[in-house]
């Protein structure tokens, strides 16, 4: 079982930046995957960033490049994602997520455990 806790988000103007952490718990092995999510009103559940803890490489949805960076603290089993020129079709409701062997981490259902979600508002 992991346990998933995120904490950021909030509101800002179009341009200005925030950062999402997410603290993972319980049993983590190695082989394990975190990502982002973000759902909008009536809209999918779409792929954000990922990371693989093992290696560290990182991926990322094609709206997001060059504007999010998504990092790991090992000591504190922490992933963050720091959100740079934020538009207002950033808004969202963001997830962050933990599997523990993703093949495709840019698919939601490769991914077990959720974490209860931060809202991210983008003002124009």
């Amino acid at each position: 079982q992991v346990l998933l806790e995120q904490s950021g988000g909030g509101s800002v103007q179009a341009g200005g930046s925030l950062r999402l952490s997410c603290a993972a718990s319980g049993r983590t092995p190695s082989t394990y995957v975190m990502g982002w999510f973000r759902q909008a009103p009536g809209k999918e559940r779409d792929f954000v960033s990922a990371l693989r803890w093992s290696s560290g490489s990182t991926y990322y949805g094609d709206s997001v490049k060059g504007r999010f960076t998504i990092s790991r603290d090992n000591a504190q089993n922490t992933v963050s994602l720091q959100m740079n020129s934020l538009k207002p079709e950033d808004t969202a409701v963001y997830y962050c997520a933990a599997s523990n062997r993703a093949v495709f981490p840019w698919q939601k259902t490769e991914y077990t455990y959720w974490g209860q979600g931060t809202q991210v508002t983008v003002s124009s």
